[in-house]
């Protein structure tokens, strides 16, 4: 369907289509011969009737958005599982990020940057102009990150050295799975109040018994008390009584057979997927608070250890384990329009630009698309200073809505503009 429909908007033009998540969508390179081509020179009235549906799907969608992978209704945080409107959000992004290469729009960017820039430089900064940075980008690997900085494989080696003890940290390990887990153990609630399954009723009862797992690894640090003099406890006879990270192993695998099938809980099955990487280089490191505290503190440092000595430059799951470490979520990052990194006018400084499309302009929507963005702006920032690339990297987030009112914002230190959509 997305297919015809572009084929038969775009009069013609080149069109590819891919599959993330099961689910049909087109990506933004829809109206050009290469990656490295410059744009077929469009119509006036090509874009009018691309207006009338961006305009039409706006309506249809309004204050919702892809988050994750899933529906999500911004004004309530819901999930929304309708695989008809998940169809019409893709198209409508890829609408938009055609329409992004019109010149009046293309005019509108500049104007909007320089409005609102005391640099010189970065008034003349022109960004989006190219078929290549109107693409969609799921980050979900430090290799993804790496690619799009150019980082080369001496310095991939130099981040992962650098971010490994840190994210690796038990602390951080354990609250990872604790935010999967949360997350998971809320929405199969809600399933199991809509409309249970035998799938959903097991998979709570595993979630409860990994939560009681991770329950019994929490210590205390509180370097005011005298924990740390507490003696251990009196040697238990049954060593089957002291748990082991392979019991939460077994168990991912038994909620993933569980809840593989269930379509709402696809990003959070994802999830264990990928922490089951980790867990299977610790599956034989003790996690019971019960043993000692200097027994527990030696098996936590085992934990970051052995994490740090066989997680990857290309493993998601040590990625999930730096979002959840600079975030403290582990949500994948999704950018709409991925943009590039443009020379200032000088050797030593950049500016990152990427966008995000908006079915509204509502300060709701506007703030949690600019939050999307600057999580993805920073990680792509972080990566850049860990690798030690030269020069000094700026962030400036777009974002995208028919009808809005331009203008720009500041988050955190940086700089976001908001663009209406219109002819």
């Amino acid at each position: 369907m997305a297919y015809k429909l572009l084929s038969n908007l775009l009069h013609g033009a080149n069109c590819c289509k891919t599959k993330r998540n099961g689910a049909l969508h087109s990506n933004g390179m829809l109206f050009h011969t290469s990656r490295d081509s410059h744009e077929e020179i469009l119509s006036y009235e090509w874009y009018a009737k691309l207006y009338q549906k961006i305009t039409r799907l706006t309506h249809l969608l309004k204050n919702v958005d892809l988050v994750d992978g899933r529906m999500v209704n911004v004004t309530d945080d819901s999930v929304i599982i309708n695989e008809r409107m998940e169809q019409r959000m893709r198209i409508f992004k890829s609408f938009v990020r055609a329409f992004i290469g019109c010149p009046s729009v293309q005019h509108t960017i500049q104007k909007n940057v320089a409005a609102s820039s005391g640099d010189a430089n970065c008034a003349r900064l022109v960004c989006f102009s190219k078929p290549c940075e109107r693409e969609p980008m799921i980050v979900n690997s430090l290799t993804i990150v790496s690619n799009f900085l150019k980082v080369s494989a001496q310095q991939r080696k130099s981040v992962r050295v650098s971010i490994c003890p840190q994210v690796t940290q038990h602390r951080i390990w354990v609250g990872a799975i604790d935010e999967i887990l949360n997350g998971l153990n809320l929405e199969i609630g809600l399933l199991n109040d809509q409309c249970p399954t035998k799938g959903t009723k097991m998979g709570q009862q595993i979630v409860s018994s990994c939560l009681k797992f991770l329950a019994k690894t929490e210590t205390s640090y509180d370097r005011d008390s005298t924990s740390w003099m507490r003696l251990a406890p009196a040697k238990v006879v049954d060593s089957h009584i002291s748990s082991k990270w392979e019991e939460v192993l077994e168990m991912f695998n038994d909620l993933i057979k569980c809840l593989e099938n269930e379509r709402g809980l696809l990003y959070y099955v994802s999830k264990l997927e990928v922490m089951k990487e980790g867990l299977a280089q610790i599956k034989d490191v003790l996690a019971d608070k019960h043993i000692g505290y200097k027994e527990v503190r030696l098996q936590e440092s085992l934990v970051q250890k052995k994490l740090s000595k066989t997680l990857g430059h290309s493993s998601k799951c040590l990625f999930t384990l730096l979002l959840y470490y600079l975030n403290g979520q582990v949500r994948d990052i999704e950018v709409d329009v991925c943009g590039g990194i443009y020379a200032n006018g000088s050797d030593n400084k950049f500016t990152l630009c990427m966008g995000r499309i908006l079915t509204s302009d509502e300060d709701k929507m506007v703030w949690s698309g600019v939050k999307q963005l600057d999580r993805a702006l920073g990680l792509f920032k972080f990566l850049w200073e860990t690798a030690g690339m030269k020069g000094v990297l700026d962030l400036q987030g777009h974002l995208w809505s028919v009808g809005a009112t331009e203008r720009s914002l500041t988050y955190r230190g940086n700089a976001f503009f908001l663009h209406g959509v219109s002819l």
